[in-house]
């Protein structure tokens, strides 16, 4: 039984196709210009901030080993334990080239910063390069476990870049528990104090002050083109800083400008030179955040 309904020819139906299709098409660019872009979703990023659309949130230093088309390449990921362990790597440039062409950085070309997981063990060395772009150190790997490395440099004519690395010592790791906040740190027979609080998000300017056997020490000695070159990690991912020192007097006191991202626990490490000799005075701070 048919319909009431005349019954289509084929070119008809696809004429009422199209004429659809025309329609839906000129119905939603209608509503999307009533709505506009604010209708857009936003991204959001830590700590409840939020951004548009077309802004990125900023990777935190070190998390990283490729960036801008830079690349850190370990030659061993791998190393066996000891006093002298050796590690190559490699820094290749946008080309794939490795890079040869530095920026001098506190008197070096490229600063090497490895810490182990569990913030117990830190050294800030300085590799060879060789002809052919390949660095070359020695590191104290005498305890086992997993480590962290940093490059510190900056290219030719560019911007300052920090990458990172996972290294393995294998053996019997033990992870120590995490150390409580302290603001005092005693090494070599030195006592090192620090003063001022870190707010996430600022400019923070923190003051460390020398003393041994009791004196304040006044006639530190120039490292890395300061009285004191300052490493700070954020604890839980061992995002990488860029503390400035600021200009002063050889002792008793140094101050470093910190910029923290987010609020947390930090582990700071002070280099600083005395009597010809570099000594490590070791601090774990928490941050705090910073007003809405």
């Amino acid at each position: 039984m048919k319909s009431g309904r005349p019954e289509l020819d084929a070119p008809t139906k696809l004429v009422g196709f199209f004429v659809g299709i025309a329609f839906l098409f000129l119905a939603a660019l209608f509503v999307g210009d009533k709505i506009g872009p604010d209708a857009q979703a936003t991204v959001a990023t830590p700590h409840g901030g939020h951004a548009t659309h077309d802004e990125t949130a900023e990777v935190p230093a070190g998390l990283q080993a490729t960036q801008d088309g830079y690349a850190l390449e370990l030659e061993q990921s791998v190393v066996e334990s000891g006093p002298t362990a050796a590690v190559n790597f490699t820094i290749r440039g946008p080309d794939g080239a490795p890079l040869t062409n530095f920026d001098d950085m506190h008197t070096k070309d490229l600063h090497l910063i490895v810490v182990r997981r569990d913030l117990t063990e830190f050294q800030h060395v300085h590799p060879t390069r060789n002809a052919s772009g390949t660095w070359s150190t020695a590191l104290d790997l005498t305890r086992p476990g997993p480590y962290r490395l940093f490059t510190d440099f900056t290219p030719a004519g560019g911007e300052n870049i920090t990458l990172g690395a996972e290294l393995t010592v294998p053996g019997d790791y033990r992870p120590q528990p995490p150390s409580t906040p302290n603001v005092t740190s005693r090494v070599d027979g030195y006592t090192v104090t620090l003063a001022g609080a870190v707010t996430a998000g600022e400019n923070s300017i923190v003051s460390l002050t020398i003393e041994q056997n009791g004196r304040e020490v006044t006639d530190l000695e120039p490292y890395l083109g300061a009285y004191g070159h300052l490493v700070a990690l954020r604890a839980d991912d061992l995002a990488y800083l860029h503390v400035h020192p600021e200009d002063g007097p050889p002792g008793p006191t140094v101050d470093f400008g910190v910029d923290a991202p987010t609020a947390g626990t930090y582990a700071l490490y002070l280099d600083f030179q005395h009597g010809g000799v570099v000594h490590t005075a070791a601090f774990i701070i928490e941050v705090q955040e910073g007003q809405a």
